[in-house]
C-alpha cells in the first residue's frame, strides 16, 4: 500500500487525511490493522512523532482504535445489507434509495465544512474524468470522487456508513451485470456522460461551499443515473 510523500508543513494533518482516505475508500477495511508507526514513518518519509499525532487525530474521530500496542480500523457499525433477492432492478433501486437518504445531507455537510486542501483535491480528481476512460477506470474514479467528498463532512459515522453503501454499489454482481452487458453499451456511454456532468455540478457546489446547491446537484445526479439504469434500460 503506497502513500504519497509529504511535502507541506502541516505534516500530521496530511498523514491523517491520507489514512482517512484509505479507510473511507475501503483500502483499509473495518477490522484491518493500520500499518505501524515505523512503517508509516518510512512510507511518508517523516518523523514518527508526526505519525503518532496523525493516529491520535484518527483515534479522537473514532475511526481507528487501539488493541494492545497496535492500531486497527474501528468496526463501529454493522455491515450494511440490502434485500437479497436476485432481481437486479429491485437491488439497484434499493441501493439508490439508500443513496437518496444519505448522499444529499452528507455531501451538503461536506460542502459547508470542506477546507481548501479538500477542494483542491476534488478539482484535481475531476480533471481526470475528461481523459479517455475504460468502464473500469471510470468506476474507480467515480468511487474515489464520491468518497473524497463524503470524507469532508467531518462525521466519521456518516463517512463509514456511506462508505459501506458505496461498497455494496461497486462490488455488487447485480450492478456489474448491468454495466458489462454489451447490449447496454449505448446506455452505459450515456450514463458516463451524465455522471461526468453531474460530478461537475457537485464539485462546483463543493468548491463554493454552497450546501443548498450541493443538495440540489446530488438529487439531480442520482435521479438521472437511476433513470438511465432502471427506467430506460428496464
Amino acid at each position: 500500500m503506497a502513500f504519497a510523500p509529504i511535502t507541506r508543513t502541516t505534516v500530521s494533518s496530511q498523514i491523517r487525511e491520507q489514512l482517512l482516505d484509505r479507510i473511507t475508500t475501503g483500502d483499509l477495511v473495518p477490522g484491518s490493522r493500520v500499518p505501524s508507526e515505523r512503517e508509516l514513518s518510512e512510507q511518508f518519509d517523516v518523523a514518527r512523532t508526526s505519525v503518532r499525532e496523525a493516529i491520535q487525530g484518527l483515534l479522537s474521530l473514532g475511526v481507528v482504535e487501539r488493541r494492545g500496542n497496535r492500531t486497527w480500523v474501528a468496526e463501529q457499525l454493522p455491515e450494511v445489507s440490502v434485500n437479497g433477492r436476485r432481481d437486479t432492478e429491485v437491488f439497484v433501486r434499493q441501493l439508490f434509495e439508500t443513496r437518496w437518504v444519505l448522499e444529499g445531507p452528507t455531501f451538503a455537510l461536506a460542502a459547508a465544512r470542506a477546507d481548501d486542501d479538500a477542494k483542491a483535491r476534488v478539482i484535481r480528481l475531476l480533471e481526470q474524468f475528461h481523459e479517455p476512460l475504460t468502464i473500469a477506470e471510470f468506476r474507480r474514479l467515480d468511487r474515489e470522487f464520491h468518497s473524497l467528498i463524503a470524507s469532508a463532512c467531518g462525521n466519521p459515522l456518516l463517512i463509514e456508513l456511506y462508505g459501506k453503501v458505496l461498497d455494496q454499489l461497486f462490488r455488487s454482481a447485480e450492478f456489474e451485470s448491468l454495466l458489462s452487458d454489451t447490449r447496454n453499451a449505448d446506455t452505459i456511454k450515456q450514463i458516463v456522460d451524465d455522471a461526468i456532468e453531474g460530478h461537475e455540478l457537485i464539485a462546483d457546489a463543493f468548491v463554493r461551499g454552497d450546501a443548498p446547491a450541493m443538495d440540489e446537484a446530488v438529487r439531480s445526479h442520482l435521479s438521472t443515473i437511476e433513470r438511465r439504469l432502471v427506467d430506460e434500460h428496464g
